[in-house]
């Protein structure tokens, strides 16, 4: 039985898109940067390490078409993936669309300004356009 549960700070600071069949996909409120996440759908597991093989296979499966539709839709100057975790201990690996004009390159994003959150209908539209790239590829989950 998996008792997976998101973290509160996720679920706090994220807007659901959907899911692979081992990670719920989140966007992350901030307007500032297209900037997605992947949660791997397991109990207890804080590194990448602790996955089974399979699941980590899988993690790098997802991670690949999530990077593949996020170039595809935001034509990045760079896109960077990175499992951090500092202040979430649950596992998820951000992707986040960077461009030479953005308010914090080159630097990384983390802590450096304050978030802005998408309007309901920016919200609506970005999460649309993910789900009609990565069509094919999401699950229903219960």
């Amino acid at each position: 039985m998996n008792l997976f549960q998101l973290h509160p700070r996720l679920e706090q600071d994220c807007l659901d898109v959907g899911h692979f069949a081992l990670c719920k996909i989140l966007l992350m409120n901030d307007c500032q940067y297209p900037w997605l996440i992947l949660v791997p759908r397991r109990h207890d597991v804080t590194e990448i390490y602790q996955l089974a093989a399979g699941d980590r296979q899988q993690l790098l499966d997802e991670s690949c078409w999530l990077a593949e539709a996020l170039v595809a839709i935001y034509r990045p100057d760079k896109l960077n993936i990175a499992a951090i975790g500092n202040l979430v201990p649950q596992l998820h690996l951000h992707h986040v669309v960077r461009y030479r004009a953005d308010i914090a390159w080159p630097g990384p994003i983390w802590g450096k300004f304050a978030a802005s959150a998408y309007t309901k209908p920016e919200a609506e539209t970005q999460i649309a356009r993910l789900r009609e790239h990565l069509q094919g590829r999401l699950v229903n989950h219960p």
